[in-house]
């Protein structure tokens, strides 16, 4: 008897988790809406937990590889450290975590604002200009009152990101159904 291809068995599994995963992430997203400071907490743990595990196999595979390697060594030893430091004193790592996202929302504003200035006889370069604009915006938000609103701002934005995320997820996999 004839089989679905793969490719559908694919979107048949993929339909059924992403709707799972997507209420899972709506879920969180609101949490991090409705409480910006946990979830910024939580956010910098999670950083910091990365950081400690990063450190422990950098220093492993420094033991494994070559002990003489003070480079790997000192790598080792710097995300460590951080990563207890940001672990016991969390309020230090949500500026720090804070500063960092200022920095990138400022680097994408500029390149959004040089890609639109490059495209800017074709179609589409306005919404590059208001990416821009808004990574700016978002940027000078987290600058104004640093250290401060990184306690809000950091949790308002993974909340958004994962509510959007989630979103997606659902629509997608509606999408998927649909085709079946």
């Amino acid at each position: 008897m004839w089989k679905y291809p793969l490719q559908e068995e694919l979107f048949d599994k993929f339909q059924k988790y992403s709707k799972i995963a997507g209420i899972i992430f709506l879920i969180l997203g609101l949490v991090g809406i409705l409480y910006p400071a946990f979830m910024t907490l939580a956010t910098v743990t999670f950083i910091a937990w990365i950081m400690m595990f990063a450190g422990l196999m950098a220093g492993y595979f420094t033991y494994i590889s070559d002990k003489s390697d003070t480079m790997g060594w000192l790598k080792s030893f710097v995300l460590i450290a951080i990563s207890l430091f940001m672990i016991f004193y969390p309020m230090s790592g949500v500026g720090t975590v804070g500063l960092l996202l200022s920095i990138y929302f400022f680097m994408d504003s500029f390149a959004g604002f040089s890609l639109a200035l490059s495209m800017r006889p074709s179609k589409g370069w306005l919404w590059w200009l208001i990416n821009a604009i808004f990574s700016m915006l978002i940027g000078i938000l987290f600058i104004v009152g640093w250290p401060f609103t990184s306690l809000y701002l950091i949790g308002l934005l993974v909340g958004f990101s994962l509510f959007f995320d989630g979103l997606s997820l659902l629509f997608i996999g509606n999408i998927f159904k649909k085709m079946n």
